[in-house]
């Protein structure tokens, strides 16, 4: 029993934040219902307040779940790397400049590289220096002071292109979650604080997917780079250096390919990503954005 322990920990605690964080959120938006309300592509309002419920779930899950491991330092890294996805997405969503928005990794990076800050170009900022502060946190690889810095630095971006590259994936009700909802026999199969992330993402997702699916609610960025910064650290608590290694590279490779193909179309061109993707969705749906 010991053994799932953590997931089970996990579990309640991130339920339990998802649900009293919507039950505050719904009860008293900041700003004001009409600040966290959208409308995505097929012309129907959606909630931003998803996003912060998951994340709070998250974090509290993934937190108690690393707590009751004996990891308090993965602990600790659960909590830096989701409040910073948390704290710079819900910047992006609530800030962002809709007369004059960038898209896309490369077009934050180049206007600050111009000296222009929008606000993905603050979070891009903000995410990177909470992941590389968790991946501090966690246990280091490496006999020499210059292989140990790699094996920060690696993890640091392996943190933060996951947040980023879970948004990116948040186009589609249902769809982030899903992306999430496939790491969980990896993470729930290895124990310790590992498991104690994979029962926080069942937890708080299984909290939120019911609106999320049914289209009326949406992550936005504060929920999806809560998401992915989240399961990052939960890989790296356990995964050998060479394993983060190569996650990092595909999930760059990725992220560099988003910026010329349309994930949504390559799913929609593959029968079994198309069902997959479609599953639990009632009726029509349009991207969230």
């Amino acid at each position: 029993m010991s053994r799932w322990l953590p997931a089970l920990a996990g579990g309640l605690a991130g339920a339990a934040g998802a649900v009293l964080a919507r039950k505050a959120l719904d009860a008293r938006p900041p700003g004001g219902a009409a600040r966290w309300t959208r409308t995505n592509h097929a012309g129907d309002p959606v909630s931003l307040l998803e996003g912060p419920a998951l994340g709070a779930g998250l974090i509290a899950g993934g937190a108690a779940g690393a707590l009751v491991s004996g990891s308090p330092r993965a602990a600790a890294a659960v909590a830096v790397a989701g409040g910073a996805g948390l704290a710079f997405g819900l910047l992006d969503d609530l800030g962002e400049d809709t007369e004059n928005r960038r898209k896309g990794l490369r077009g934050h990076l180049g206007a600050l590289a111009h000296g222009e800050v929008t606000t993905g170009g603050a979070k891009v900022l903000g995410i990177g220096a909470g992941a590389l502060a968790a991946s501090a946190l966690l246990p280091r690889s490496g006999a020499t002071r210059a292989a140990r810095t790699l094996d920060w630095l690696g993890t640091g971006a392996l943190v933060a292109v996951s947040a980023n590259l879970l948004n990116l994936l948040d186009l589609r009700p249902g769809r982030a979650l899903k992306v999430g909802a496939a790491h969980l026999p990896g993470l729930l199969a290895r124990g310790g604080p590992s498991a104690g992330v994979g029962g926080a993402v069942l937890g708080a997702g299984a909290v939120v997917a019911p609106a999320d699916l049914a289209g009326e609610d949406m992550l936005g960025d504060s929920g999806a780079n809560a998401l992915g910064a989240v399961l990052a650290v939960g890989v790296a608590a356990v995964a050998p250096p060479a394993v983060r290694w190569a996650l990092l590279a595909g999930e760059v490779a990725l992220t560099v390919a988003s910026e010329k193909v349309s994930f949504t179309r390559v799913i929609e061109r593959t029968p079994v990503l198309r069902e997959i993707d479609a599953w639990g969705r009632p009726g029509r749906e349009g991207p969230q954005e």
